[in-house]
């Protein structure tokens, strides 16, 4: 018996409908970057600092433009009362961060349409009881001590640390809390060996302590012009100096979804992904049972998606996500 998975089907307008209908919630990726300039190092040149700023490939945004149509398209489908939900990997933002960027652009979209990483390694801490007296740790940005924070939780590190150094001297011991329960990793572009020293320490000497990674990307386009290392590189360091493994929150995990559907009440079977990385968006719709839909407005081009080496899958896929609308127009 043949079990192999129908082949995704480019979006139409003798398919649109179908989709729409079958849908109550999308649910798009927003990994890119929002432009700023504290996320690159200080030594880089401004002229570079604004060409990585300006060029972040995505579903909804590229560096501080929207993708053409996404308006219109977002406007279309809330008249249709479908629920919108925004899901990133990027743990350098929080919530409040992310709406503040979304309005900047001319979209209302308020804190609790987002699902970032950051606020998921808060939320997991929340959910699993974390103490509240004890602290954490953080190799990453301020977007995860600002969720920290928001949920009760006192975060240590993030960015001041970035500055610190780690020094091998045979009469000086390096000292770290002891009170620290938890380690989040997530993107740092400030990572030194400092931080690396400090969360190893707390994982392998602070009985119970938890290692969490807001995602182990590997790579993102931090820029049009290359890949830049992303924050699995971070996780992974600290998996080898610990030699133990992290719970990992963001997508492709599954911990987000169950997050998501205790808040909106809708099976996943109703929800659609709608993403432009295959190994993070589309897997992370698959595993959770979600209807996908990949854009090639970003990481994935049509010629990755067909190559023979993939076997990642999407149910649809398309140029951009106003696509929708133009296929609607022309039903």
């Amino acid at each position: 018996m043949n079990s192999a998975k129908p082949a995704s089907q480019l979006l139409s307008p003798h398919n649109v409908r179908d989709l729409l209908d079958s849908i109550e919630a999308f649910l798009f990726d927003c990994d890119g970057l929002a432009p700023t300039h504290f996320c690159l190092p200080l030594q880089i040149p401004f002229f570079l600092q604004l060409q990585c700023d300006l060029c972040h490939l995505g579903v909804i945004w590229k560096g501080d433009k929207l993708i053409d149509g996404v308006p219109e398209t977002l406007d279309l489908l809330r008249s249709k009362g479908k629920k919108l939900v925004f899901v990133t990997n990027n743990s350098t933002k929080s919530r409040r961060q992310y709406a503040k960027k979304f309005q900047s652009l001319g979209i209302s979209v308020n804190e609790n349409e987002i699902f970032s990483s950051s606020f998921a390694a808060a939320m997991f801490l929340k959910v699993n009881s974390f103490p509240s007296e004890k602290k954490v740790y953080v190799i990453g940005g301020e977007g995860i001590l600002e969720e920290l924070q928001l949920a009760g939780f006192t975060g240590l590190g993030g960015p001041e640390d970035g500055k610190k150094i780690a020094e091998w001297k045979s009469d000086c011991l390096f000292e770290h809390d002891k009170s620290v329960g938890a380690v989040v990793v997530g993107l740092d572009p400030y990572i030194n060996y400092y931080k690396l020293q400090y969360g190893t320490l707390c994982i392998r000497e602070n009985p119970g302590c938890l290692f969490i990674a807001t995602n182990r990307d590997a790579v993102g386009h931090m820029t049009d012009l290359q890949e830049w290392p992303g924050a699995g590189c971070m996780v992974a360091a600290i998996c080898g100096s610990t030699q133990k493994e992290p719970v990992v929150v963001g997508k492709p995990s599954t911990f987000m979804m169950e997050f998501l559907l205790q808040k909106f009440d809708v099976p996943c079977s109703k929800m659609c992904m709608v993403g432009d990385r295959l190994d993070t968006d589309i897997l992370f719709g698959q595993n959770s049972g979600c209807k996908t839909l990949l854009v090639f407005s970003g990481v994935t081009t049509e010629s990755i998606l067909q190559d023979p080496s993939n076997n990642i899958q999407p149910d649809y896929f398309t140029d951009k996500i106003s696509d929708i609308l133009k296929s609607l127009e022309h039903n």
